[in-house]
């Protein structure tokens, strides 16, 4: 058991039944009652990220999860194959736990894996990935004085808003945690 003074970003605890991860928290000791820590929270399994209060000092249930790099193989059907990188063990996860995972990676690229006691729970995508643009509209020459953007489908059919001047089979730079272009490779 853990209290609110054990807070950090990146803290795993078991709240409402559910695997949360905290994303920011903030201590306040208001002038009239007791201190409170208010937090967000993000959910492991999903995604979804909420605001929560707590009393300083509550106890909470904290989970201590192991990260390991793996290696996407390839898809079979409607699981995905990983292989350890360590022990060259592979697993295979279900695409619908997921989510837009494989808008970022390609086969063979790495990941790191989220596990608790040996049981995968999610895979994260590096924070950022390098992918070709498959398809985007022609730039338009001159049409850059307000420093527009248009939409480019990269080789994974990740959709990105990129400036005028990309062109086809260029390769760039994807934030996997916002999805917006970062540059040119």
């Amino acid at each position: 058991m853990a209290d609110t003074s054990d807070f950090r970003t990146g803290f795993t605890l078991r709240f409402k039944e559910q695997l949360w991860s905290i994303v920011d928290f903030q201590h306040v000791k208001p002038g009239k009652g007791g201190a409170f820590v208010r937090t967000k929270l993000k959910n492991i399994k999903n995604g979804k990220v909420v605001e929560e209060t707590f009393r300083a000092g509550e106890k909470v249930d904290e989970v201590r999860l192991e990260r390991r790099e793996f290696q996407y193989l390839y898809p079979d059907g409607e699981f995905l194959v990983f292989m350890n990188k360590e022990t060259y063990e592979q697993m295979q996860l279900h695409r619908d736990g997921l989510g837009d995972l494989l808008l970022y990676i390609k086969e063979s690229e790495t990941c790191t894996m989220l596990l608790q006691d040996e049981t995968p729970l999610t895979v994260e995508p590096p924070f950022t990935v390098e992918l070709a643009v498959q398809t985007t509209d022609p730039g338009l020459r001159g049409d850059t004085a307000q420093g527009g953007s248009k939409p480019a489908t990269m080789e994974t059919g990740l959709v990105v808003q990129v400036p005028l001047f990309i062109e086809e089979g260029q390769v760039l730079k994807i934030d996997t945690r916002t999805g917006k272009y970062l540059g040119r490779v």
